[in-house]
């Protein structure tokens, strides 16, 4: 399935008033009547896993993880688009057209997927050293990514259940290069950077500081990570992991760093798992872009969002979620949960 790449049109939009970018990648999509609404039960996909099919190579067969291309990519590569490889310094202007109000830009890039070797084994499956691998995988497809001239940052995140996002499930994560960098990203480099000039300190050091004080938001930690329910969490039951020492780029991450990710990681997630009854979820990391600028400044973290709660018209109009359980009760609760 994801051995080659769909041509397909996949075209980036600039949005004037909230001043980001969004994708129309049509090799995705549906045709207007698939989004009609279906009551109707559907019946169980019974055709062979495609991403099983991966694994019954004899020189694929001993991987626990395997990295391809997706086949309906979000973004193209530079040679399935009219982008050549340009530049990380002139890019944003050569590849922007259309007037003041309506600028497009090729959606070029890269949208990769790890695929896991068991199609039955989820995360909350898996061993340290099953966790230690998957790092290892995010690492080296990061670095080889981070060296094409087009990408000026890297995506790495996770869907798990239908409410999630994840189509297929066979578990896999995802990686996504860009161009750019989201809005959601930018606001928080940017405070990163406005507290470290302002402070001469980190705003996420500053802020593990301050939780380990507090104490009650915190749901576990090792010598080198630390798990919490964020103060303003955006979802319930949010958790945020982050280093404890002050780490800009994730890329750099040490075999020591992975396990003990790997140890924070296996608990939380089996936390959620049995304490909220198997709820859908998302992972993403957030860490320093790869366009060749400083970001010394920057602490990079992995957010988990369970799926319990959904966005309403208010959360979706104003932009400011709901949450409907205290940070710090969530925080006591997975804390307790026996694993």
């Amino acid at each position: 399935m994801f051995s080659r790449i769909k041509k397909s049109k996949s075209e980036l939009r600039y949005d004037t008033i909230n001043k980001d970018w969004i994708v129309v990648a049509e090799g995705r999509g549906k045709r207007p009547e698939d989004f009609k609404n279906k009551k109707e039960e559907q019946a169980e996909d019974s055709s062979p896993c495609v991403f099983c099919n991966y694994f019954t190579h004899s020189n694929t067969a001993d991987k626990n993880f395997l990295i391809v291309p997706n086949k309906f990519p979000a973004f193209l590569p530079p040679h399935h688009s009219k982008i050549r490889g340009e530049s990380r310094a002139n890019k944003d202007n050569s590849l922007k057209s259309g007037n003041a109000l309506f600028k497009t830009m090729p959606s070029v890039g890269f949208h990769e997927v790890v695929i896991f070797n068991d199609h039955s084994k989820q995360l909350t499956d898996f061993s340290i050293s099953d966790w230690e691998g998957l790092f290892s995988a995010y690492q080296q497809k990061y670095l080889e990514l981070s060296k094409e001239r087009v990408v000026s940052y890297i995506s790495i995140f996770h869907n798990h259940g239908k409410m999630a996002g994840a189509s297929l499930n066979h578990p896999h994560s995802q990686i996504i290069a860009i161009p750019f960098f989201d809005i959601t990203l930018e606001h928080s480099i940017n405070s990163a950077k406005e507290f470290f000039f302002n402070k001469s300190q980190c705003l996420f050091c500053s802020m593990n500081r301050a939780e380990k004080v507090a104490k009650s938001r915190i749901i576990l930690e090792n010598n080198s990570f630390l798990a919490v329910c964020p103060f303003a969490s955006k979802v319930n039951f949010e958790v945020v992991i982050s280093p404890k020492k002050h780490l800009p780029y994730f890329e750099k991450i040490t075999k020591e760093e992975k396990s003990e990710l790997a140890q924070v990681f296996q608990v939380v997630l089996k936390k959620i798992s049995y304490g909220l009854n198997n709820p859908d979820y998302n992972f993403y990391l957030h860490t320093s872009p790869c366009d060749d600028k400083d970001y010394l400044f920057y602490h990079w973290h992995f957010t988990i969002m369970p799926r319990v709660n959904v966005w309403a018209g208010f959360e979706l109009g104003a932009g400011i979620e709901i949450i409907t359980m205290l940070p710090e009760k969530a925080a006591e609760y997975l804390k307790n949960v026996k694993i």
